[in-house]
């Protein structure tokens, strides 16, 4: 039976166990999934220690992406766009890196939620590991525009040139927010929910069209998605699609078959209903 884990810090609130034990039930396939909570600082011994147990693949979340691509000694494409991994395979003996952030979010907004990204001024706010994941997709679908913020400014300029699309993005200060006006599509990508807080953001940001993303699910986003929806925001979306179309992208490259994913989204959504939509 192979051996699969998601690794973070923390990890025990991870859906992820449950998501992979789903996909592998529905088509068959036996394999065991763990949830491994890794320091930044001891995120490579852990990594090891699973590898030479029989590891062959692992998911990773927040705050050891830009870690995990550091530690990859062959990258994907998207993963090197990123400068972040969320997606470990074992191949040979060493870690492929891939990133399926992005594709899992760009999936559920486009499909599940019918949202068409094409020309939409966008704010993204955060600037390290998920932001990384999802930022270069969000462009592939087509927004007119990119602005970044981030607590600290320094990493929102590193990704902006990261991302090489100088006509399209555009690194700003927090401080700045109030004077960028109205967004068609607003993501909040920082762990600050996970502490209860948020960003102190200005109410200017939305309209009577604009959509906010979190891509934390449960309790860790109901501060933004409650501050949005107390704002104005035509729609609230939380990242638990996204949570389970990255994942079926994970187990695609890991068993060579993508599952269907809109069973497994309804099982979790039930449950979250009521955190998600708590104000």
């Amino acid at each position: 039976m192979s051996k699969f884990a998601v690794f973070g810090h923390p990890v025990s609130h991870s859906l992820s166990p449950r998501i992979h034990a789903a996909f592998g039930r529905q088509l068959g396939i036996a394999l065991q999934y763990e949830a491994i909570d890794a320091t930044p600082e001891g995120f490579f011994e852990a990594l090891e220690a699973f590898a030479a147990s029989g590891g062959a693949g692992a998911n990773v979340t927040l705050p050891l992406k830009e870690s995990a691509f550091a530690l990859s000694a062959t990258t994907t494409q998207r993963a090197r766009r990123a400068g972040a991994v969320n997606t470990l395979a074992r191949l040979e003996g060493q870690w492929l890196g891939d990133n399926t952030d992005g594709a899992g979010l760009v999936r559920d907004l486009t499909g599940r939620h019918q949202l068409d990204l094409r020309g939409r001024r966008t704010l993204l706010i955060g600037a390290g590991g998920a932001a990384r994941g999802i930022a270069p997709s969000l462009l592939d679908a087509g927004i007119a525009s990119l602005f970044l913020v981030n607590r600290t400014p320094q990493r929102a300029d590193a990704l902006a040139d990261a991302l090489a699309d100088p006509q399209r993005v555009h690194a700003r200060h927090l401080g700045d927010l109030r004077e960028l006006g109205e967004f068609d599509l607003v993501v909040h990508a920082t762990s600050a929910g996970r502490g209860g807080g948020m960003p102190q953001l200005p109410r200017s940001l939305l309209g009577m069209r604009s959509v906010a993303v979190d891509l934390s699910y449960g309790e860790a986003a109901i501060p933004f998605l409650a501050w949005a929806r107390a704002h104005g925001a035509h729609r609230v979306i939380d990242g638990l699609g996204m949570l389970v179309e990255q994942a079926a992208e994970s187990f695609a490259l890991w068993h060579g078959v993508r599952p269907h994913t809109d069973e497994i989204y309804a099982e979790l959504h039930a449950r979250h209903a009521a955190l998600v939509t708590a104000d």
